[in-house]
Parts: C-alpha cells; sequence; structure tokens
C-alpha cells in the first residue's frame, strides 16, 4: 500500500514539497550516552514496554536488532480503540502516537538498556513532534510506562541526561500511562526490513540500525527478530 511516507521519501523533491528547508535529509544522529543510574529489577520472564519515536518503521526496526529482545511491534498508542488505524492516526487528532511494543527478556536487556537504545539511536527526543520529515503529534517522543517501576526509571534517566547536557537542547519525552497498544495493520510490521531499497528506509531508518552497532555493539545483534516469523504480520 502506497502511504504518505513512501510518497514523502521517494525523492529529494517530495522531501521539499512538504515546505522543510534542509529537514529530513538524512537519519537523525547518534548521541553516545551515559548508562542508566538506576533500572527496573528483573523479576519476571519476559517483560514489555511501549516506546513512540516518530515513523514506528525505524523505532521498531531499532528494537527488532537489539539483543534480549523477544518481540517488537508496531502499533498505536495514547488513544481509544475505535481511531486506531494509520489512516485515522494520521491525521494527528486521535491522541495516538506510532509506538513500538516491545517484548524483551530482562535477563538479556533491562528496560535502562533499552531506554538508552531508544534515546541514543532510535530517535531525536529533543523535537516535539517531530522526526527527520514526519511532523505532527502522532510523531511525538513519548514513553508509554506501564507501571510505577518503570515510570520512576525513565524520569530519572532523563533528568540524569538532561543534567548531563549530552543534548543541545532539553528532552521533551513525554512520560504517560499505557491505557492499551493497538498493533499496526500487517503491511507495517517489519517494514524497515521488508523494503530496504525503499527512499525512506534507506535514508532515516538502516542509519539508525547502523548506528545501534557502532555505539552500542553488546546491545546488538545482526539478524532482527520480524514479527512475521511470530506469526503476527
Amino acid at each position: 500500500m502506497t502511504t504518505k511516507k513512501t510518497l514523502l521519501a521517494a525523492t529529494a523533491l517530495a522531501l521539499a514539497a512538504w515546505g522543510v528547508p534542509g529537514a529530513g535529509m538524512a537519519a537523525e544522529k547518534a548521541v553516545k550516552l551515559p548508562p542508566q543510574a538506576q533500572d527496573v529489577a528483573a523479576t519476571a520472564p519476559t517483560e514489555t514496554a511501549v516506546f513512540a519515536g516518530g515513523c514506528f518503521w525505524g523505532v521498531q526496526a531499532v528494537f527488532q536488532h537489539t539483543r534480549g529482545v523477544l518481540n517488537a511491534v508496531s502499533g498505536y498508542a495514547g488513544g481509544d480503540k475505535g481511531s486506531a488505524s494509520y489512516g485515522t492516526v494520521s491525521t494527528g487528532r486521535t491522541g495516538h502516537a506510532e509506538s513500538v511494543q516491545v517484548t524483551f527478556d530482562p535477563k538479556q536487556v533491562s528496560y535502562g538498556q533499552l531506554l538508552q537504545v531508544y534515546f541514543s539511536v532510535a530517535h531525536d527526543p529533543t523535537t516535539l513532534d517531530r522526526q527527520g520529515p514526519d511532523s505532527g503529534p502522532q510523531y511525538r517522543s513519548a514513553i508509554f510506562y506501564k507501571d510505577a517501576e518503570q515510570k520512576r526509571v525513565a524520569e530519572r534517566y532523563i533528568a540524569q541526561l538532561d543534567a548531563a547536557r549530552v543534548f543541545p537542547s532539553r528532552i521533551v519525552t513525554q512520560l504517560a500511562p499505557l491505557t492499551a497498544f493497538y498493533p499496526a495493520e500487517a503491511y507495517h510490521q517489519d517494514y524497515a526490513t521488508l523494503h530496504p531499497q525503499s527512499p525512506y528506509i534507506a535514508t532515516f531508518d538502516l542509519p539508525k540500525i547502523a548506528n545501534l552497532k557502532a555505539t552500542m555493539p553488546d546491545l546488538y545483534r545482526d539478524k532482527p527478530v520480524l514479527v512475521a516469523a511470530q506469526g503476527r504480520g
């Protein structure tokens, strides 16, 4: 299916047509970050976390290449079930953000380490309602926490990063309780893996995977875990 994103990324002219001079011509740069000072204790064999950081294609791809991640599903969070569809969310009026639900083994990768990946290579947490060429509240930076412990660790890591001035601007990531997560349409799942030649993917998302490998090699894995392989795409 042709989407706004594929049309946007088809050529540099398409990007310029959106009226964002110089924006969106390269992926967000990776930022070398310190490890989190506090973390969530591993008490269950699997855990979940939900992150939003622009187009879910790239965020999903980054976490699919992260060691210890068992599944990463593109979807919607922040709005209600009735509006959880791509066409409706794309209006920017649903409360939803394009998000990724990450299921992980906390003995292999912690919630705090996932936060480090999220802030370092998955997106730019200092831009409000924008990532690269995509703009609107559906592309906001947001962490949907499932419990008080996730909220506490995320809040303290944000404060730690802001205090260390690792970014040129303050972090604008929204913290919100997770009320529900709605998987996106099947054609959105595993998109970066299935369409590596897409101009959008090649320009904005493949560099994020390369940044993960270069910046956090201990957390990188070459073969991604795919939604389709688990019967969901």
